[in-house]
């Protein structure tokens, strides 16, 4: 992880790539993806009038990887025309039914005690061909946009955008190392959080059938026969963004982080606390060096800022008048999933339109149900925790899918 100076150059370097402009170039390729899903799906329903159970999580998966490969670098994985890809295997690998302690234990440590990372266990051995092939993809990147670039062809993908920023001989330059570092970065990022928070929404949606109806509603209304810009996208579909922000409120896909304290420091508290032996603080005194962990589904669902219904989903919240008004917390639109502060999330515009986009099309077009009385819902343990029906072999979430008539 980049620190001090290199992480403020590598972020001042990357930020252009994540402007309002550059992300809406890149909207088509998030529709593009979807309704690839969709045409498949369509197939599937051919002779089904009644319905197919989907397991939506894989499909999902697809929608993501594809739409990070295109507008994140160029490169087109190819999970929804029915092809593989070592980092496709590679994700599925780290996120399946391995129980092993030891292999477990070992891949949670390596980041501290790198010399674990050689040991011949079946998670590095995925991990050392997920880089390999990361690698592939930076070297045919860098070769191809360099060629382009003397061509004035124009570059769409965030790391392409990067790459041809070299030319410019600029103390923001990054290294062919830094590069491959954010595809690693990007590639978690863009898929992982991306897929989950998409079968997160549907899961929600099976709940609450009438939110379901309300937010096709809306898109239908809107949208009967075309898709929204990507400037409709993040500002005048209300009900959308509403579920899209209560998904990401009550499901962040990552619920927590750590930081260092770079200098001593005293953090106040927003109300006294009573310690175990019995004092009443308003404040407490963090030392130079100290880890702090910040619980991020915690913060999302505290009672105090989001009402006595904090932890119920209730994308109605984000209509209300003056929600707006509130200002405890920080952080976008009052959530800590993007994190804040010097370290928040570049991409989460990208993240937003491409979760907007994905969701928009689906549910315009199918129907989402629960096969039988509503299922419990576990945490399959993953790179980051993903949703599972209780009793499936893995991170699979079957759901009943018919086409809007």
């Amino acid at each position: 992880m980049a620190e001090g100076e290199s992480h403020r150059r590598q972020r001042k370097a990357l930020t252009p790539a994540f402007s309002n402009a550059a992300i809406r170039k890149l909207t088509n390729v998030f529709f593009d993806s979807a309704y690839k899903c969709k045409g498949i799906w369509d197939g599937m329903l051919e002779s089904h009038p009644e319905g197919v159970v989907i397991n939506v999580q894989q499909w999902m998966n697809n929608i993501a990887l594809d739409s990070i490969g295109i507008a994140g670098f160029s490169h087109n994985f190819g999970q929804l025309d029915g092809k593989d890809s070592d980092v496709a295997v590679a994700f599925n690998s780290l996120g399946g039914d391995d129980r092993n302690i030891f292999t477990a234990f070992i891949f949670l440590l390596s980041p501290y005690f790198p010399f674990l990372a050689t040991l011949p266990t079946k998670r590095n051995r995925v991990m050392r061909k997920l880089r390999q092939s990361l690698s592939n993809i930076s070297d045919e990147l860098l070769e191809r946009t360099r060629k382009e670039s003397q061509g004035g062809v124009e570059e769409k993908s965030i790391i392409g955008l990067l790459i041809k920023a070299e030319n410019a001989k600029t103390d923001l330059t990054l290294t062919q190392e830094e590069v491959l570092a954010q595809m690693n970065v990007l590639l978690l990022a863009g898929y992982e959080t991306t897929s989950i928070s998409l079968t997160w929404a549907l899961i929600e949606l099976c709940r609450f059938p009438e939110k379901q109806r309300k937010l096709r509603d809306e898109l239908l209304s809107q949208f009967p026969s075309s898709d929204p810009t990507w400037d409709q996208l993040m500002t005048t579909i209300p009900y959308l963004d509403g579920v899209v922000h209560e998904t990401l409120r009550l499901h962040p896909p990552l619920v927590m982080t750590t930081r260092k304290a770079a200098e001593d420091d005293v953090v106040p508290l927003s109300a006294p606390i009573v310690t175990r032996d019995g004092q009443t603080v308003s404040s407490i005194s963090v030392a130079k060096g100290t880890t702090v962990s910040a619980p991020i589904h915690l913060m999302n669902q505290t009672e105090w800022f989001w009402g006595p219904n904090a932890r119920e989903f209730y994308p109605e919240r984000w209509l209300e008048p003056n929600f707006g008004e509130k200002n405890e917390v920080q952080g976008h639109r009052h959530l800590l999933s993007f994190v804040d502060g010097p370290r928040t999330c570049l991409g989460k515009n990208f993240a937003l339109a491409e979760f907007k986009a994905a969701l928009s099309v689906i549910i315009r077009n199918f129907t989402f149900e629960f096969e039988g009385p509503e299922p419990k819902i576990e945490k399959h343990i993953s790179i980051l925790p993903r949703p599972k029906i209780a009793g499936q072999d893995g991170a699979k979430v079957p759901l009943r899918v018919r086409r809007v008539e």
